[in-house]
């Protein structure tokens, strides 16, 4: 999960004029749009592929504590690619490897729901996110509120959720549907939490790493979304 800046900086959109600002957030949801459609593109090759199959059984067949650690140093990397101040490329490298760790790490729920759950709850969760996003994203630029705030909130809600999956990993038991509401209300504050950040605390120069910020609150709110889907399913 990345953190943005606290308070503004020197050329940040805030301090920028009205079209830099504008221009600014336009390209920082327009490279959203494309990551979001390039999630897509390589969820349809790996759920249709031979490399999907094979990589979700590996995933089954092997520790998530080791996934998801490989999820975390590919994460790690990708920011600080992103957030690069010398290297257009390599802006667009990091978010590119952002979305290729997160298409990876969605392929074997989403091989399992679409292929053991009935109905298109996919498509439901897909809607569902989509939906809850807007309203959180129109919530910011309709009231123009800062939520920098929620930092240290996230930070520690973060941590405990980590903790509490690194638990349910070693000692084999199933955190539910409650754990699940609760990572949707954590997403939920991500992306409000970003999105003013977008909105005040970013340099002009910063759409890569802005989208990437805000397209990482949407995969975790898509995650836990699809995670509590599935779960009221088998209910």
């Amino acid at each position: 999960m990345q953190y943005a800046h606290a308070r503004p900086i020197p050329g940040a959109v805030a301090t920028a004029g009205v079209n830099e600002r504008v221009l600014f957030l336009r390209k920082t949801y327009a490279h959203l749009g494309g990551a979001i459609g390039l999630f897509v593109l390589l969820e349809a090759f790996l759920l249709n592929s031979k490399l999907g199959i094979a990589w979700a059984q590996w995933v089954w067949n092997t520790s998530w504590l080791l996934v998801l650690a490989m999820f975390i140093g590919a994460s790690w990397l990708a920011e600080r690619w992103a957030r690069s101040d010398t290297s257009r490329g390599m802006q667009y490298l990091g978010l590119g490897l952002y979305v290729a760790a997160e298409a990876f790490i969605f392929a074997p729920i989403l091989f399992k729901a679409k292929n053991y759950v009935e109905g298109p709850i996919i498509t439901q969760a897909a809607v569902i996110t989509l939906l809850l996003f807007g309203g959180l994203t129109a919530t910011v630029f309709i009231t123009k509120k800062d939520f920098s705030f929620l930092r240290g909130i996230l930070a520690v809600g973060a941590m405990v959720a980590l903790g509490l999956i690194a638990m349910s990993l070693i000692f084999s038991f199933s955190l539910g549907a409650v754990f699940s509401a609760a990572m949707i209300a954590l997403a939920a504050g991500y992306i409000l939490f970003h999105t003013s950040q977008v909105m005040a605390h970013y340099p002009p120069t910063h759409y890569v790493a802005a989208a990437l910020a805000l397209f990482s609150s949407v995969a975790l709110l898509f995650w836990y979304v699809l995670r509590l889907l599935m779960s009221l399913s088998r209910n």
